[in-house]
């Protein structure tokens, strides 16, 4: 891991010492799941399910906080099996899909939901000439139930293609009262109100954390790191954790920790694992 100051280090040591208390929120895309050309394929890092069960056993809770449909992240994550093995450790996982939208948890084991968002359905009809116009029709488009993704990454040029289409997209979902959220060659529409930071909060007054570390990678990510910083300013230890790649890098300079990629990730939680367990022995 490579910490961002010698205030981030400090920031280690001194969520180590809360863990016990402290929750530990991750992003699956870019984080636990390795970013992949086909995102109906992105499963779980293979070491991740270890990892996340011995970590549960050293802090309060452990929440996976996506993009993703619930149901999608659930089945690509295995994360229903993670779930009763952290049960057995006597703590507790849960998944905020959809930016916070849908809620699953290990102890209740079912997604609530809401409705989709209005202007939403005329949106996506409306979506297929935009791509026309702007020679993007054969971009993917991510039918979510509650938002609407279109994925760049096929294309011939990802970037040129997501840089056209951002302004048309904003635009179109501007006119629904939706929003866009850009990503990694993704822009995603989906209703206003929600996002990570809203989880991030609702899970620290929920659990009454005594901590809070989010990893994330993308620009979904920046209210939930933004919302660490509130944290921290009333007095909770946090550790924001990037995991870094070529293709996004807006979050290394508000992170305490930069990591590479999932694997990096998963490294740093089981180091986090090891030292919250030998101070508490």
């Amino acid at each position: 891991m490579d910490f961002t100051s010698g205030q981030g280090e400090q920031r280690y040591e001194a969520f180590v010492r809360a863990a016990a208390s402290s929750v530990v929120g991750l992003d699956f895309d870019g984080t636990l799941s390795p970013i992949v050309d086909d995102p109906e394929q992105a499963h779980i890092h293979p070491d991740a399910r270890d990892v996340l069960v011995a970590l549960a056993a050293e802090v309060r809770a452990v929440a996976v906080i996506t993009g993703r449909p619930a149901r999608q992240a659930l089945d690509l994550g295995g994360l229903e099996e993670v779930g009763a093995a952290v049960g057995e450790a006597g703590s507790e996982l849960y998944l905020f899909g959809q930016y916070g939208n849908e809620r699953w948890s290990s102890s209740r084991r079912r997604i609530v939901s809401p409705r989709p968002p209005k202007g939403l359905a005329t949106f996506e009809r409306e979506l297929p000439r935009l791509l026309r116009s702007h020679d993007a029709g054969e971009a993917f488009i991510e039918d979510k139930g509650l938002a609407v993704a279109v994925h760049t990454r096929r294309l011939p040029d990802p970037e040129r293609a997501f840089e056209a289409l951002l302004p048309a997209l904003r635009e179109l979902a501007g006119q629904h009262d939706l929003i866009v959220e850009p990503g990694r060659h993704v822009v995603e529409i989906r209703s206003s109100g929600m996002h990570k930071g809203v989880a991030v909060r609702t899970l620290a007054d929920e659990l009454d954390a005594g901590g809070f570390l989010f990893a994330g990678d993308d620009l979904g990510d920046v209210e939930a790191f933004e919302a660490l910083g509130e944290l921290q300013e009333a007095g909770l230890p946090t550790l924001r954790v990037c995991s870094a790649s070529r293709e996004q890098s807006a979050l290394v300079p508000m992170s305490d920790v930069v990591v590479k990629g999932p694997e990096g990730v998963l490294q740093l939680l089981a180091q986090l694992t090891a030292d919250a367990h030998d101070l508490r022995s």
